[in-house]
């Protein structure tokens, strides 16, 4: 299984989405700074706001340059609020 992860920092109030198959694990990761992305090391408060359960890596990155393409903290914020518009994106994707 895969998901989509939206998380968010307080400190510099900015959303970042990714895709992985244990978010528990990537959200330590960025918090920590492991990573080189320099988006997520310049906040050690990351936050996970929802994760988006697909049924395989394809369909994860599909959906995740979807919502980066959108460029819309309202839209966003919707998804993380409202899991018709999340269920909506894995059907859509998912042909």
């Amino acid at each position: 299984m895969h998901y989509v992860y939206i998380i968010f920092s307080e400190s510099v109030q900015k959303f970042y989405i990714g895709e992985s198959e244990d978010t528990t694990e990537r959200l330590t990761k960025h918090n920590s700074g492991a990573y080189s992305n320099a988006f997520t090391r310049q906040a050690k408060d990351w936050d996970l706001q929802v994760a988006i359960e697909c049924p395989n890596r394809t369909i994860a990155l599909k959906i995740e340059k979807h919502i980066k393409s959108m460029k819309s903290q309202v839209y966003i914020a919707n998804l993380i609020k409202y899991s018709e518009l999340r269920e909506k994106l894995i059907n859509r994707f998912n042909k």
